[in-house]
């Protein structure tokens, strides 16, 4: 089934989660690696695709969210406390909006480089959002930052998803794996 359920995410839904998280993941190892590497020859390269990546990211989370919204959201365990579900509520907002900023912090950088990484895979030019100056520095700096952020947020995700798989055991991480409508007794 393609649509969310009240009781479980849909296909999308969850090939959206899946393949945003292991992208956002890699592109925060793959940064990361990119910034403590010696300065090469081939820097350009590793940034360029970078970048590529980055565009998909940006578009695939606009789209995932588009989706969420025209979608039911699978309702929370009806014992679970106000205050986490106020917490997984600002936690998947915030993780939208900032893997949102990091995309656009980077697209403001990439356009800010003299030499910019507009071309796609060499397929064509993605439109750039800000101009050669001398901001460079100041975006890439927000970047980094709001992508340890990121990361902070995917970390306190995943501690919330094994604490609802292993210590609740209320199948809301089973959810996403599309065993949402599966028998709840076990």
């Amino acid at each position: 089934m393609i649509r969310n359920t009240t009781a479980s995410w849909g296909s999308l839904a969850r090939a959206f989660h899946w393949v945003l998280g292991i992208a956002i993941i890699g592109m925060l190892a793959y940064g990361w690696w990119m910034n403590h590497f010696p300065a090469r020859a081939d820097k350009f390269f590793y940034g360029s695709i970078h970048a590529d990546i980055g565009y998909m990211v940006l578009l695939l989370t606009v789209l995932r969210v588009l989706w969420r919204g025209v979608n039911p959201t699978p309702a929370l365990p009806a014992d679970m406390p106000a205050w986490q579900r106020i917490a997984a509520h600002v936690n998947h907002g915030a993780l939208y909006a900032v893997t949102v900023l990091v995309a656009m912090l980077g697209w403001a950088h990439s356009g800010s480089r003299a030499q910019d990484y507009s071309s796609f895979f060499g397929l064509f030019h993605v439109p750039q959002i800000t101009s050669p100056d001398k901001a460079a520095d100041a975006y890439e700096g927000r970047h980094i930052f709001f992508a340890y952020v990121l990361l902070a947020l995917i970390v306190l995700h995943l501690a919330a998803v094994a604490f609802h798989h292993f210590v609740k055991r209320d199948r809301v991480a089973a959810r996403m794996m599309g065993a949402g409508e599966a028998d709840p007794a076990r």
